[in-house]
């Protein structure tokens, strides 16, 4: 398929010194391509291959969001209703003195105000108001741009915005600094955890009490502990613990190889993860215990267990469009209709990963859009990136642009989906899996 183009994954790869690298392709449902590249393990020479297990980061929110939606579905949980409803233990919050509502809708499009892992509500506040700044006046730096400037291109040693957009875009801090920004090779802080939690209500404890930066609904923030508290909600409403729910929906999606990250176990084929250090040598990053946020970044899993998943998502959206030609199709995982709702782009949210875009319902989505004849086209698709200590992720799907034709002639899921992780931290992969998958989908009919 790329045999006649420099294979992206591969560029990727290499213009980051990344040391290993592994990409999932399917098509209409029909996995076609995976490949290893390069180390799941540097020091054993250990290469990279489909089967090769990494930290998914943030695309773990989209899987929490799958269990929100089942709940939702079956009625044993409202959206649109304090938290406290389900998690009495999270405390009532004021906003500038006004008492205001966290709802889980909220907590799942980063609009509670609940905070990130930045502490300092002054810096972040500063920072959002410099991103709208520099929005009006049509300066925002494209991704590909930060991670320029991030690997020496161009220094700006008196902002640390850039910086903060690309925490916001890879759920994660202190990673692949420039020599000498700070005075350990690995900044410290709550990314890098080592405390074991026992379930999420013991993890909210860590910012329960924190004043929220917004006033809920008013404005984007990007939130890891959001998901903490979704997955207490999740245990809740579900009754079970959260990993044990978490565990069925994986067994349903013929996840097998998808679980919580834990050092204890022993899980075959696991990477190892890796940063660069302040003198750019490639070293083995601390141990981190994710116990705190499994919901919202602390699953393993391959690229194959992605394209299942992404797979499944698609089949829920497109299959109420197929049923009047295909009675005896299967229901989705999830009902179209809830399908839409999560990929339907939510007001007042950000994209980062993608400007084009808007967050809808734990996944970025960028609508489709041409304004000018004969001139650039914007596709719909829907996608998450993570970034976590020692590892980048994303997970991409392209649906089908469906005529009368595919739609009595064929049957879901219709697209393409692109998975890619990486041992690396810092590591932009959304453009990447988007130039993948417009390439496939160009080419589709030479894989039917």
């Amino acid at each position: 398929m790329l045999s006649a183009l420099p294979n992206p994954a591969s560029t990727a790869k290499d213009e980051v010194g990344a040391p290993g690298i592994v990409v999932g392709v399917s098509v209409d449902g029909k996995e076609v391509w995976s490949e290893g590249l390069g180390y799941a393990d540097v020091e054993n020479r250990v290469p990279c291959k489909p089967e090769t297990v990494m930290r998914i980061a943030s695309i773990s929110k989209s899987l929490t969001m799958v269990a929100v939606a089942k709940l939702w579905e079956a009625g044993k949980l409202d959206l649109d209703i304090p938290v406290q409803h389900y998690v009495p233990e999270f405390p009532e919050k004021e906003y500038e003195g006004e008492k205001v509502s966290v709802t889980t809708r909220l907590l799942i499009s980063h609009l509670s105000g609940i905070r990130h892992y930045e502490k300092d509500m002054k810096k972040v506040k500063e920072e959002k108001a410099y991103k709208a700044s520099k929005m009006m006046k049509g300066t925002v730096e494209s991704d590909h741009e930060k991670e320029f400037k991030e690997k020496g291109g161009k220094s700006n040693e008196k902002s640390d915005f850039a910086k903060a957009k690309i925490e916001q875009d890879n759920d994660a801090k202190g990673r692949n600094l420039k020599p000498g920004k700070k005075k350990n090779d690995f900044e410290q802080g709550e990314l890098y955890l080592k405390e074991k939690f026992e379930n999420s209500i013991e993890s909210l404890r860590l910012f329960k009490n924190d004043p929220l930066f917004f006033k809920p609904g008013s404005q984007f923030l990007y939130s890891t502990f959001g998901y903490t508290l979704l997955a207490a909600i999740v245990e809740r409403a579900s009754g079970y613990k959260y990993l044990d729910y978490m565990q069925k929906i994986f067994h349903d999606l013929d996840m097998l190889t998808t679980v919580q990250e834990e050092n204890e176990p022993v899980i075959y084929n696991r990477a190892r993860f890796y940063v660069y250090n302040k003198k750019r040598r490639l070293v083995n990053t601390p141990y981190v215990d994710n116990s705190y946020k499994w919901a919202g970044g602390g699953f393993l899993s391959t690229v194959g267990d992605l394209l299942k998943f992404g797979n499944a998502m698609l089949y829920g959206y497109q299959v109420g469009l197929f049923k009047n030609s295909h009675e005896n199709l299967l229901p989705g995982y999830l009902k179209p209709e809830t399908m839409v709702m999560i990929w339907t782009p939510v007001p007042n949210t950000e994209m980062s990963w993608d400007k084009e875009g808007k967050y809808a319902m734990a996944w970025g989505v960028v609508e489709k859009k041409q304004t000018y004849g004969s001139c650039r086209k914007q596709r719909h698709y829907a996608s998450h990136t993570g970034g976590a200590v020692g590892a980048s992720s994303v997970l991409l799907v392209l649906p089908e642009e469906l005529d009368a034709e595919a739609i009595n002639n064929k049957v879901p899921p219709r697209g393409i989906v692109v998975s890619i992780i990486c041992n690396m931290q810092s590591v932009g992969l959304n453009n990447t899996a988007l130039k993948i998958a417009l390439e496939f989908d160009k080419d589709r009919s030479d894989i039917s």
